[in-house]
């Protein structure tokens, strides 16, 4: 067994790397641990001729609740991004660097600066609609080029025990314990979602995993990627932007017309590829993942508990009364928003 290794302590993070030669043991690497994520430890590491960002797993969770998943998902993460390497173009993924399976972790190359982080743009009232555009594009252009290559990556991707401990569990499962009026129809999706088998999910498909960079979108954190469900990633990117319209009231009618306008972008890029069905999951998605960001395991931290309060109630208004399209569903949560 290998010693136990805590990336986030300098010391034992240079001895790491000089005893593995992956850094001259004649360099001291300068390191810098990064903030933001709850399963992971994160740091970035720069010598010369390196500029990486280590990724560790942890078991259990940095949450407020008990939360644990296996520290294995790291090895799905690498598999993630040379999948995705390979139906993105190039930049949109980091690069792999090395996966070491026994400390659970893997090194990537770092974004060139400048860049930031989507998310804290979003939170900060900048709103850009070409990013927004990219961002939805890009995932429907990951869904349909995933599916053609069907034979292939549903085996590739199949495993969805990570899926299972870091959404289905967390999100789904925990969020019908803590409200009843929810539970059947949670119950219904959880299951439905396990059945239905078309693309790749990302499974994480937030502005915190996005980095800009040159007015591109560039993609972090696929450790719960598989092949299931693209309405599941769609629900969960739109509960993002209606968590910001929540939360920022002055924008909020720019956040639903982004909203709106990141479903259009989704559309467009899969041209009806998996059927009219694909809209009613999203929109079931959709209640769930509104409802699980305020009554899971992981709620939006930006969320105060009044806003927390409309987001539930627009949630379960969706599971009550679900509206026929996606649009509809954007208008009606909008609309529940509005009820303080």
């Amino acid at each position: 067994m290998p010693l136990s290794l805590d990336i986030e302590d300098r010391d034992a993070l240079c001895d790491y790397l000089w005893r593995t030669g992956r850094v001259p043991a004649d360099v001291a690497p300068q390191m810098h641990v990064l903030a933001g994520g709850v399963s992971n430890r994160t740091v970035l590491v720069r010598a010369p001729g390196i500029c990486w960002v280590l990724k560790q797993a942890l078991a259990q969770l940095r949450v407020a609740v008990e939360w644990h998943s296996d520290p294995r998902r790291i090895e799905r993460e690498a598999v993630g991004l040379q999948v995705l390497a390979a139906l993105t173009p190039h930049g949109t993924v980091p690069e792999l660097v090395f996966v070491d399976a026994a400390h659970h972790l893997l090194a990537m190359q770092a974004v060139a600066e400048p860049h930031r982080n989507w998310k804290q743009l979003l939170l900060a009232g900048q709103l850009d609609a070409s990013l927004v555009a990219q961002w939805a594009t890009l995932l429907g252009q990951i869904h349909v080029a995933s599916h053609a290559q069907a034979a292939q990556l549903a085996v590739t991707l199949d495993d969805r025990r990570f899926f299972e401990s870091l959404r289905l569990e967390p999100y789904y499962g925990y969020a019908a314990t803590q409200v009843p009026a929810a539970a059947d129809a949670l119950g219904a999706l959880i299951a439905e979602t396990r059945q239905v088998r078309l693309a790749l999910v990302h499974g994480d498909y937030s502005p915190k995993n996005v980095l800009i960079h040159a007015g591109r979108v560039v993609l972090l954190d696929h450790e719960v990627i598989h092949w299931g469900d693209p309405a599941f990633d769609v629900g969960f990117a739109l509960t993002h932007l209606l968590g910001k319209a929540n939360h920022l009231a002055p924008q909020r009618a720019a956040f639903a017309a982004a909203a709106q306008h990141a479903w259009a972008c989704y559309a467009a890029a899969v041209a009806l590829r998996f059927g009219a069905a694909l809209e009613v999951r999203v929109v079931r998605h959709l209640a769930a993942c509104l409802l699980a960001r305020v009554d899971g395991r992981s709620p939006l931290e930006y969320l105060a508990p009044d806003a927390r309060a409309r987001q539930r109630r627009a949630a379960l208004r969706l599971f009550a009364r679900p509206p026929s399209s996606v649009a509809a569903a954007i208008d009606c949560v909008i609309e529940e928003l509005e009820h303080d």
